[in-house]
């Protein structure tokens, strides 16, 4: 308990006055704090019931929510606040943004639900086309900043192609959205209530795979993580792991393995994707002089060669290897051959030390 607080006790924002929200520091109150033991749909359905409570202008629809959804997040929401803020649509996702778009534009918050980020490409027009371009085309006289998207996203273990995609890369390349991803579910409520506050468009994935499988003792009260803020959750001195998501988990047990062999990892979690923060990848990587990063979406074309292309940028000088990458394969996800598929540890542990032994 006392690490996984101390891990948390960084940086919140507590909601503050009606003019904003104010950053505190948590480390000296973090222990007297009140706490609950939840997996990451629960504390993403106690985010949702906090957006919902603090902001009578905010709504929350798509697939199925209006009776808790397929993996149970919007559980109870539709009971509390009523099926005017809380409802179902029709099997459209084309449809289902576009309605969040012009909610978001006439001053609301539209939280929007894909059943399965694999099913977030019939929204691409809208998302890309609307969403992103909504403020900058209007030269700031509106905008639907006000609309979040949710979607369940990577392996599952028995997904196959149409249940278990990563393709966070596809929006890091649009810009006037930000792409953020929780790692647990502490982060994920605290990501989650900033990316409903923030005042542009978000696309949030949330890792499925740790729906039910991670818990940790999450805060109950409102608070929020910043967004485009990295964070260094292992410190090391011999090469840099970066990654984001369900990813992390693994690449944690590669580090405790690399450990055993006299090898100190330093693992970043980047949370956002866009904009990501250059500036503490930038710093751990001069200061151990190797990067690997890892990720389940298709290797070429991911967003580990946005890291890695501005990296060798900035820290060309101070590299003592090439930038390693341990990523999904470049073929449509699989059914029976997802281990084969999979970024796993024992990929990370063997590119860990062929970095560190170049």
């Amino acid at each position: 308990m006392a690490s996984l607080l101390g891990r948390f006790c960084r940086k919140l924002v507590v909601p503050g006055s009606a003019h904003g929200a104010r950053m505190v520091s948590t480390t000296s109150s973090c222990g007297s704090e009140t706490v609950k033991s939840l997996n990451l749909y629960s504390a993403i359905n106690q985010a949702l019931h906090i957006a919902l409570e603090t902001d009578p202008r905010s709504y929350v629809f798509g697939e199925d929510v209006g009776f808790g959804g397929v993996f149970r997040c919007t559980t109870g929401l539709a009971e509390r606040f009523g099926k005017n803020r809380v409802f179902n649509t029709p099997l459209c996702e084309q449809g289902i943004v576009g309605f969040g778009i012009g909610l978001a534009a006439m001053g609301n918050r539209a939280v929007v639900e894909i059943q399965f980020a694999d099913y977030i490409y019939p929204a691409f027009d809208q998302i890309v086309n609307e969403a992103a371009k909504f403020r900058y085309r209007s030269g700031n006289q509106f905008n639907c900043g006000g609309l979040t998207i949710r979607a369940p996203y990577g392996a599952v273990g028995h997904g196959g192609h149409y249940h278990s995609q990563s393709p966070e890369a596809f929006f890091c390349h649009v810009p006037g959205i930000k792409v953020v991803i929780p790692r647990s579910p502490r982060e994920a409520k605290g990501l989650l209530l900033s990316s409903i506050r923030d005042p542009n468009p978000v696309v949030f994935f949330e890792p499925k795979w740790l729906y039910r499988q991670a818990v940790e003792e999450v805060p109950e009260h409102d608070y929020m993580i910043p967004l485009s803020e990295a964070e260094v959750i292992r410190e090391g001195n011999d090469i840099t792991l970066v990654g984001w998501g369900a990813q992390l988990t693994v690449m944690e047990q590669a580090c405790l393995d690399a450990e055993k062999e006299g090898i100190s990892c330093e693992l970043i979690d980047l949370k956002t994707l866009l904009p990501w923060d250059k500036e503490t990848v930038e710093a751990s990587v001069k200061k151990t002089g190797r990067l690997l990063i890892s990720h389940e979406a298709p290797v070429t074309g991911g967003f580990g060669a946005e890291i890695s292309a501005t990296i060798l940028e900035r820290c060309f000088l101070k590299l003592e290897a090439p930038v390693s990458r341990v990523c999904g394969l470049d073929t449509p996800f699989p059914l029976v051959f997802e281990p084969f598929y999979m970024p796993t540890k024992n990929k990370i542990l063997d590119a860990i030390k062929s970095t560190v032994n170049y």
